[in-house]
Order: structure tokens, then C-alpha cells, then sequence
């Protein structure tokens, strides 16, 4: 069964041609478009092209789908199932959550596709907890039943960011001037997120910045700068601003766990994950992680791995569309 799948953010779109049977997946086609260069999803799904013999569609969106509707977070998009399949000629066509789709696609992953930050003790069929910031803050819940793991999407990176210092109280300040009352994690731990952060450093003057590092700024993406210098540690702001986003990242990571009650295991997914990963293993992160008084102990032995493979959430999308097409 050949299908048509993507995994959709608000900066890139990853689609893909796969092949499924009941043996596994063969990606025939890939590739990887702006998301924001489009007017359209269906514009940007016709331009990667519905290749002969396709019968079945699945794109993971961020963003809550509801009813077959998706009105995405990051992007000005609004998408109809059945809408987008008229449009690219695949009846079959499914609109699911972006981390909807990491769920599905975690449980398929090699031991080459992950980092444990922390080995923990897993729970046997615990109930696994995913976050992860990209160009948004994702997170879902995946929780075991008779026919496996089920997957529980979330919207949780929207809600109000819970200071605990008088730094992050200083940045939730700094946050409101520029958004309005409600902050949100996602302000602070994604992409743009870190880049608020630099800029609350650098204008309450926390740490000084380089010239060299402002021009880079305006040239490259800022996350990427920032995260770099943070990284090898050539720009105070830089780090500072790193150091704060690791310890927020860690905190919620640690709130979500315990909703969730994460036995199973919590997985840092998304592309900010993974570029970040020499920060997060430093320590700092597992430190805030668990700092949640007498229940530090309960997530002092939750497994915390990296997903360190931005190819999950197509296998997720590919799962989903191969079950609905009844090959798995």
C-alpha cells in the first residue's frame, strides 16, 4: 500500500512517499519544504506532489485537530480533511496532532534513536509522557491499553508559564510587556522561546552580548546562534540565556511528568531537543527535572530519554495512515 505522509511544524514540512506492508515501511520519496513560504497546506502538499498509486493520506499538524479541522498554532492555516483530500486527490486523507504522531512513532524507534539523560526504572506498560520544543512546545501522553499504547494529545504547552525565581519572575514581567497577561511555556521553551530569552538578558543587561554575536543574529537563525555559543561558551548572554531555558525545559518536563504520572518513561522530542542535547546533558536540566519537593524521589527514577531522530513523526503519520488502511 503506497501512502502519502508529512509531519507538519511551523517552520518545515517534512512529506514522504512510503510503502507499507505488513512487514514494515519503505520511504520511497522524501523531502522537506518551508511551511511558511505557502498560503496553503494543500499548495505545499501539491508542490511536493501525490505520486502514482497513493490510496491513503496522513499528516501530523501542529496544532489541536478537532472534528477533521486543524487551525494551526504557528502558521496561518486553516485545514478540512475532507477539504485537503479534494484538493490533492487522496480520498483517504487524515489530519492528526503532531505529537498525536510522535506518540505513535516512539514506540517504533531503534536504540540508535534515542539518548537517556536519566536511565531511571521503567515501569512495565507505564504510561509514557512526550514534550518537545520546536517552533511551538508539544507535549501528549501515550497510555496503555488491551491493544497497545493509545495516544492522548495535549495542548499543554499553553499553559501559563509558573515562575519560581525572581529571575523567571523578571522574564514572565519581561514576556507580558511584549504578549499580554497570559504567558504561555511555549514563550519561553521552543525555538522563538529561547530568542525571548536572549533578549530579556541582554535589555535587563543579566549578561552582555558581543558584537560579533548581534551580527550573527541578523544573518543566521537566532536560536541556532544562541544555542552555539551557549554550547561552546563564547557569549555570556548566550549562556545565560541557555542556562534559563534548560531549567524551565526541566521544570515542565517534570510537571508534565507527574500529570501524567510517567512511570514509563519521558521523551524530549523536537528539533530544539536535539540541538541542544550537549546543554541538556550537563545536569542542569535532570536537577530541575526532579526538583518537585517530596515527590523528588518518584521522578529521580523516571526514565528521560532524547529522541535524537527527526524522522518520528513521519513514522507515526505512517503508522496511523498503515492502520487505517488496514495494513497493520
Amino acid at each position: 500500500m503506497r501512502l502519502l505522509v508529512g509531519d507538519i511544524g511551523g517552520t518545515n514540512a517534512r512529506l514522504a512517499t512510503v510503502e507499507a506492508t505488513a512487514a514494515g515501511m519503505v520511504v520511497l520519496r522524501q523531502q522537506t519544504l518551508s511551511s511558511r513560504k505557502y498560503a496553503t497546506f494543500g499548495r505545499t502538499v501539491l508542490d511536493f506532489g501525490v505520486d502514482p498509486g497513493v490510496v491513503g493520506a496522513c499528516f501530523a499538524i501542529a496544532g489541536p485537530v478537532v472534528d477533521g479541522e486543524v487551525h494551526t498554532s504557528n502558521l496561518p492555516w486553516t485545514i478540512h480533511d475532507k477539504e485537503l483530500a479534494a484538493e490533492i486527490g487522496v480520498p483517504h486523507t487524515r489530519l492528526i496532532n503532531d505529537f498525536d504522531a510522535v506518540g505513535h512513532g516512539v514506540t517504533r524507534l531503534g536504540p540508535n534513536d534515542v539518548v537517556a539523560l536519566q536511565p531511571g526504572v521503567p515501569v512495565a506498560d507505564g504510561t509514557i509522557a512526550l514534550i518537545g520544543p520546536g517552533t511551538g512546545l508539544g507535549q501528549a501522553i501515550l497510555v496503555r491499553g488491551a491493544g497497545g499504547y493509545r495516544v492522548v494529545p495535549s495542548e499543554g504547552g499553553h499553559a501559563t508559564l509558573a515562575a519560581r525565581t525572581e529571575t523567571e519572575w523578571g522574564l514572565v514581567r519581561y514576556l507580558s510587556e511584549r504578549y499580554g497577561a497570559h504567558i504561555s511555556y511555549e514563550r519561553a521553551i521552543s525555538g522563538p522561546g529561547l530568542v525571548n530569552i536572549y533578549q530579556y538578558v541582554v535589555d535587563r543587561g543579566l549578561a552582555r552580548t558581543s558584537a560579533a554575536v548581534a551580527a550573527e543574529l541578523a544573518t543566521d537563525i537566532p536560536a541556532a546562534v544562541i544555542t552555539r555559543h551557549a554550547i561552546e561558551g563564547t557569549d555570556a548572554a548566550c549562556t545565560v540565556a541557555a542556562e534559563l531555558f534548560v531549567a524551565l525545559f526541566g521544570s515542565q518536563a517534570g510537571n508534565f511528568a507527574l500529570t501524567a504520572l510517567a512511570t514509563g518513561g519521558v521523551y524530549l522530542a523536537g528539533g530544539v531537543s536535539r540541538r541542544v542535547l550537549p546543554l541538556l546533558e550537563r545536569g542542569a536540566f535532570l536537577r530541575h527535572f526532579a526538583d518537585k519537593g517530596r515527590f523528588s524521589h518518584l521522578l529521580a527514577a523516571v526514565p528521560v530519554y532524547v529522541i535524537v531522530t527527526d524522522d518520528v513523526g513521519l513514522l507515526g503519520a505512517a503508522a496511523v495512515a498503515a492502520v487505517d488502511g488496514g495494513v497493520v
